[in-house]
């Protein structure tokens, strides 16, 4: 071996190290930031799709709804109150006691459960 050619031998192995940890730093990013796109579609997608048969409650339903829930927990205050998946109606409730409930209700604005 000669001893000039040594230290180029050595600049080119080194600059090859080099170029190898860029791609291989940039095929991991690639990846990553490709994951992170996915989770972060899915997940809009999954939240956006599960209140699209929740409607607002309003009028006479509404106040119905508000009348039948304070029967039972007095002084309680609305978040919201809506439509659920079945068409039963849900109000979104925190007690007097600083409690947060779901209530459930029928159509004929029957408590039928809580959460």
């Amino acid at each position: 071996m000669n001893v000039r050619t040594l230290p180029v031998r050595r600049t080119l192995a080194g600059l090859s190290l080099v170029a190898c940890g860029l791609v291989a730093g940039g095929t991991l990013a690639a990846v990553g930031t490709a994951n992170a796109a996915d989770s972060v579609t899915s997940t809009t997608s999954s939240s956006s799709t599960s209140n699209t048969t929740e409607t607002a409650l309003t009028g006479d339903v509404l106040a119905k709804v508000k009348a039948a829930v304070l029967a039972k927990y007095a002084g309680a205050t609305f978040t919201r109150v809506e439509t659920d998946n079945g068409g039963v109606y849900e109000a979104h409730i925190v007690t007097a006691a600083d409690q947060q409930l779901t209530v459930a209700l029928d159509k004929a604005y029957a408590i039928t459960g809580t959460e």
